[in-house]
């Protein structure tokens, strides 16, 4: 083994930031790299100039309104599961509460099923919901960006 240092690389023949002020600008026009994926914002921000009931009522289903209204949904859900929860937990410990008096020991185990059961039961709700609204969101964000790449490939 020899001792002697690494050859040093040789510098560039200019500065990099001459060299990057005589480059071109990036024209997407120009890229090879034309693979579909969409560099600027399309979908959403188009579609709103043609109004939301032009795509509800588009009979050909070449617009999505499910995204737009995938917020909603999950609000309309919410406070479902919040009107459930709220049903389920005071008549559940009414009816708890009732029946101490009939028999104490189912009374109070309805009260305290009741206070571990419904939020539980309530969060799994919540989440489901969640995970339903995602997988429609991604299947429909799945259909656009393989629309945008069988357009793309058309071309």
């Amino acid at each position: 083994m020899s001792d002697s240092p690494p050859p040093v690389p040789p510098l560039p023949s200019r500065p990099a930031a001459e060299a990057a002020a005589a480059a071109p600008a990036y024209d997407p026009a120009t890229d090879p790299d034309d693979t579909g994926v969409p560099t600027s914002l399309h979908g959403e921000v188009d579609d709103i100039g043609r109004g939301f009931f032009r795509a509800l009522f588009d009979l050909s289903f070449r617009t999505f309104i499910t995204r737009r209204l995938a917020s909603v949904f999950y609000l309309v859900g919410l406070i479902a599961i919040g009107i459930g929860f709220i049903v389920w937990f005071v008549g559940g410990i009414l009816r708890g509460v009732g029946a101490l008096w009939i028999n104490p020991g189912a009374g109070i185990s309805l009260i305290i099923a009741t206070i571990i059961l419904v939020p539980i039961v309530s969060f799994l709700a919540i989440i489901t919901l969640r995970f339903i609204i995602e997988g429609v969101v991604a299947l429909i964000a799945i259909a656009e960006n393989t629309e945008r790449t069988a357009e793309n490939t058309r071309r």
